[in-house]
């Protein structure tokens, strides 16, 4: 016990984490090609499927660079459908 999933220090003060809602069901070469796509937005640090809950994604960006609703933007470019959640 005791261990972390990551170190607080890690996340500069201008990242922020969301959760995004996907509301269709989405196979695993979908849900990869759509982290991918994210991850290679300017602004978006990383992005991955919750396990066991792919309908639920968590998105770490920049807003010094991004809006919560600039993510929700970029997943809506990849014709999928999705609400924000909110933030972690």
């Amino acid at each position: 016990m005791g261990e972390v999933a990551y170190s607080i220090h890690q996340n500069p003060e201008h990242i922020t984490e969301i959760i995004v809602h996907v509301r269709e069901q989405l196979g695993d070469s979908r849900r990869s090609d759509l982290v991918n796509e994210l991850e290679k937005s300017e602004g978006i640090r990383s992005a991955e499927f919750c396990p066991l809950r792919y309908h639920l994604m968590l998105v770490n960006y920049d807003r010094d660079t991004l809006n919560s609703q600039d993510v929700l933007g970029r997943v809506a470019s990849q014709n999928i459908q999705a609400v924000l959640v909110g933030p972690v």
